[in-house]
């Protein structure tokens, strides 16, 4: 027996199998959502081998082109959120959920199927709340790869998760009260702090996986110039974090550029 089939022999001995709801937020993202659904329900099948149960919800968030109908062509359940904000599209799939365990994942980022089992062992354990993934994009270039040097050590540091993959037991996000629909940005970060309190109180652990790290997508990094990403950075500092607040000031996630 080779050191895989341990691993899922392993994760299949809980004495109860707990359900997944995979929850995808989508804006206008037809052009890339079939392969993406593809890779995501390829990875899921580490679920099967733990012996979960999983489904998969795409939350349509507000898109002007055919993002839903590609969705239920890939045989996700589609929920609509009317207002463009990544924290209410999550929440609302989060809502629609009836897994006891819920995945978000962005619809340009792709978690293998090693990342997924690593999940299920985690959750197995019965020892974790909550956690994330360290992540990997495939471009050159020094300033991105100090970009997510930079994120993925403080990320490990400070038990926060991207907002590109997250796992969470389905009643401690609730408890928490899920997204903070205050923020456009950052929103990942404020939530895993509530999490962590929360974790805390209940004695569990908050874990950032990094044996596999979550491939996300390079397109903000072709989208938007270093000095436009220092600009937000300094407003950000310079405002408090009043750019966190609007659809306006955190122009990155929200002016439209696909």
């Amino acid at each position: 027996m080779n050191l895989n089939t341990n691993r899922e022999v392993e994760v299949r001995s809980v004495n109860r199998s707990p359900s997944i709801s995979i929850i995808v937020p989508a804006f206008n993202e037809a052009a890339i959502l079939a392969e993406s659904l593809a890779r995501i329900r390829w990875a899921a099948t580490a679920f099967d081998s733990a012996g979960f149960t999983w489904d998969l919800i795409v939350c349509d968030n507000n898109s002007s082109d055919n993002t839903a109908d590609v969705a239920r062509a890939a045989g996700a359940r589609v929920v609509f959120e009317p207002i463009n904000q990544i924290g209410r599209a999550r929440n609302a799939g989060a809502a629609a959920a009836t897994g006891e365990w819920l995945v978000f994942v962005d619809a340009d980022s792709y978690p293998s199927r090693e990342l997924l089992a690593d999940v299920a062992r985690e959750i197995a354990s019965g020892h974790v709340m909550a956690g994330g993934s360290t992540v990997a994009i495939d471009l050159p270039g020094r300033f991105p790869r100090l970009v997510i040097g930079g994120w993925n050590a403080t990320s490990r540091l400070m038990r926060w998760a991207a907002g590109s993959f997250i796992f969470c037991d389905t009643s401690a996000f609730r408890a928490v009260g899920g997204f903070n629909l205050q923020l456009f940005a950052a929103e990942e970060i404020d939530l895993f702090r509530r999490l962590k309190r929360l974790a805390r109180s209940r004695r569990k652990a908050i874990r950032i996986l990094s044996r596999h790290p979550l491939h996300t997508s390079a397109r903000k990094a072709h989208l938007y110039s270093p000095r436009e990403f220092l600009s937000f950075q300094l407003k950000t500092i310079l405002t408090a974090g009043r750019t966190l607040r609007s659809a306006d000031g955190a122009t990155l996630w929200y002016d439209g550029r696909r």
